[in-house]
């Protein structure tokens, strides 16, 4: 008993548990609530990153057809090392896992134009690239560099895209093969498959779990759907649509046959630092780590901010504790994703849930992060979810990044069209950079314009530069005579 007493003491020291109002009692509430709250990561990332192929037709991993399972591991294993790392080194509540936003940008901007290896050494690039700005402070000198309403409105547009991804894979939104208009609903204007059905049903699902604030709605909906998905399958025997054009988008949903296995961890380390330069020249990779930092890095500062808020853990200065250190393994988790081949990891705002459970230190990150671990070992079940089941929460996570734009000032041109533009061609081109770089490009020259070019940063006035340059470069290489 006396043992017992001098554990518990020394971990109420570690984490400052009772100077924080809490117990232990209340962490491992709060870090469960997190985890329920966020585990459809596991689901979704394999099913973002790992149904793409590269410029070469080879999924990640390297095979000729997904590996969701090994997928699902080691983006459960990542989340859960970083997580339990946020938790020890910097007594935060906040867990980390593959940040959605992030993910589409890696396999629908970055595998479209190299390999996943290459993909994966552009993000380690932005992660050491951020870290380094954090170490030597000049993370608010880029913080300050790009407007804050622009930044807001490339968290819609991701949304958005985000957003249109999950319709198309569910086959409610398809092209049409005409031009006018290029898509539609369904097929032929109506929604005539079970696939699409089922979407529906959870898609509708999702969103009544949410506005009655149910917590862990999405990680439910996507396991209530998946099983329909599965009884649907039993009775029709409908396939995949590679064998059925009523079939299902990617793989037909069935029970497999090992729920428990051994996780496969051979993603790990498959990265090429500096492949992608070869691939597709410097300035691209310099706007694609660019692209990268400013979905990852803004959106931490914002979150842990929230997240501080919700438990009553800022200063007077509206600073979380230990903010530093945060930041820091925050960068580390970045670099990590992509080393472990499943996309740059991420803060995560689900953390405020746990947080309103009652969590307010490192501990119930220790306990978030221990359930991805030991969810490591139920990644075969990743494979019994079809694209139609886990459509709708992208569609939610839509919605959600969505609502921030209230805050753009549409009354001011100088910030509403560059705004428009970022908003609007990020899913009408299948291209976050796209929308970033329409974004930059308006604002830089309607400031001009306006006789108002010192009020541009000056990191923008590059930024803007090499986004001519990309957009322009097969002219610019026709005309240097560059092959």
């Amino acid at each position: 008993m006396p043992q017992s007493t001098t554990e518990t003491s020394a971990l109420d020291r570690y984490f400052k548990i009772t100077a924080r109002g809490s117990s232990v009692g209340r962490e491992v509430r709060g870090g469960l609530v997190t985890f329920f709250t966020m585990a459809y990561i596991i689901v979704l990332n394999p099913l973002i990153i790992g149904t793409v192929p590269d410029v070469d037709g080879a999924f990640l991993g390297g095979g000729d057809a997904p590996d969701l399972a090994a997928v699902a591991a080691t983006t459960a294993l990542v989340a859960g090392v970083l997580t339990i790392a946020m938790g020890v080194v910097a007594n935060y509540p906040l867990a980390l896992a593959a940040g959605l936003g992030l993910n589409a940008f890696v396999a629908f901007g970055l595998a479209s134009q190299m390999t996943w290896a290459d993909a994966m050494g552009l993000v380690v690039l932005e992660g050491l690239l951020i870290l380094v700005l954090v170490l030597t402070g000049f993370r608010q000198a880029v913080f300050g560099a790009v407007p804050r309403h622009l930044k807001t409105a490339i968290s819609v547009g991701i949304g958005l895209f985000i957003a249109l991804v999950g319709f198309v894979n569910a086959g409610f939104v398809r092209s049409t093969g005409s031009p006018s208009p290029p898509i539609g609903m369904g097929e032929g204007g109506s929604l005539t498959t079970l696939p699409v059905a089922v979407f529906c049903a959870g898609l509708i699902a999702v969103l009544v779990l949410y506005a009655l604030k149910i917590r862990g709605a999405i990680l439910w909906t996507i396991v209530g759907t998946a099983v329909l998905a599965v009884i649907v399958e039993t009775v029709a025997d409908l396939g995949p649509s590679a064998e059925n054009p009523n079939g299902w988008n990617l793989n037909a949903p069935q029970v497999p046959d090992q729920i428990v296995d051994v996780p496969d961890f051979g993603l790990l380390g498959e990265f090429s630092l500096l492949g992608s330069w070869e691939a597709v020249g410097v300035v691209s990779v310099l706007l694609f780590v660019f692209t990268l930092m400013l979905a990852d890095f803004f959106d931490t500062m914002g979150t842990m901010v929230a997240v501080g808020a919700e438990g009553g853990l800022l200063d007077e200065n509206g600073n979380p504790p230990r903010t530093t250190q945060i930041l820091v393994v925050d960068s580390v988790a970045a670099a990590a994703g992509g080393a472990a081949s499943v996309s740059s990891n991420t803060s995560y705002i689900e953390s405020a849930s746990g947080v309103g459970e009652g969590a307010r230190t490192g501990l119930a990150s220790v306990v978030t992060g221990v359930c991805f671990l030991l969810a490591t070992f139920l990644a075969p079940l990743v494979a019994m979810v079809p694209n139609e089941a886990a459509a709708p929460a992208l569609v939610l996570v839509g919605l959600l990044m969505m609502t921030q734009v209230r805050e753009i000032p549409w009354d001011d041109l100088e910030l509403a069209i560059p705004a428009f533009l970022t908003i609007a061609l990020m899913p009408f081109t299948y291209s976050i950079s796209t929308g970033i770089g329409a974004g930059f490009l308006a604002y830089v020259i309607i400031k001009a314009a306006r006789g108002k070019a010192r009020q541009v940063h000056p990191l923008l006035w590059v930024v803007a530069a090499m986004f001519v340059v990309y957009f322009a470069i097969a002219p610019i290489e026709d005309l240097l005579g560059v092959s």
